[in-house]
């Protein structure tokens, strides 16, 4: 199974999420499962990288020309795609993806979040997005969907819809029972 993995890139981040991205990292590659993220150094892209590819894991990055140019390019990847940019990227690790997971992250990371739940919501792909929110980070995202939902901008019943999730052994638990399905 291929589980993409969105998250901060961001090196001044708290330690707690460093783990967090350790942690994740080592049990994809221990579950035989391979990593999917954006190809880049940088916080808890390379804390999930470097732990996967630590504990013998399969790691495929998909990096735009202009992380290249600034330097930031991984070297731990066994499958690198360089693109053009952004939505390249974007549509690359949808496609190649089995599953989504949202770690905490910044401006990139919702991007990618959102374009995954855009792009399930017109039927594009039947992929579950599961969202950590790890310490209650994305509380307020999850307000503000209630809120849309509340006002009638999102159906109340949605056809595809992100999956809020609070710890890794919740999120570990229901990777394992998409695995069964894949």
């Amino acid at each position: 199974m291929v589980i993409a993995v969105y998250c901060s890139a961001n090196e001044n981040i708290s330690s707690m999420y460093k783990r967090l991205g350790d942690d994740l990292g080592k049990w994809i590659a221990e579950q035989g499962y391979t990593l999917l993220y954006g190809g880049a150094t940088g916080g808890l892209m390379t804390r999930v990288s470097d732990a996967a590819k630590a504990a013998g894991g399969h790691v495929m990055g998909v990096v735009p020309q202009r992380i290249i140019a600034s330097g930031r390019l991984a070297s731990n990847c066994d499958e690198l795609y360089k693109v053009d940019g952004m939505s390249q990227r974007k549509q690359m690790m949808r496609d190649k993806a089995d599953v989504f997971v949202c770690l905490p992250g910044s401006y990139g990371t919702l991007d990618e979040m959102m374009d995954v739940i855009a792009s399930g919501t017109v039927g594009e792909h039947h992929k579950p997005i599961y969202i950590l929110n790890y310490k209650g980070f994305y509380d307020d995202l999850r307000r503000e969907i209630a809120r849309m939902k509340e006002l009638c901008f999102i159906p109340q019943e949605e056809a595809y819809k992100p999956i809020f999730i609070n710890t890794l052994e919740e999120l570990y638990e229901r990777l394992q029972a998409k695995k069964q399905s894949v």
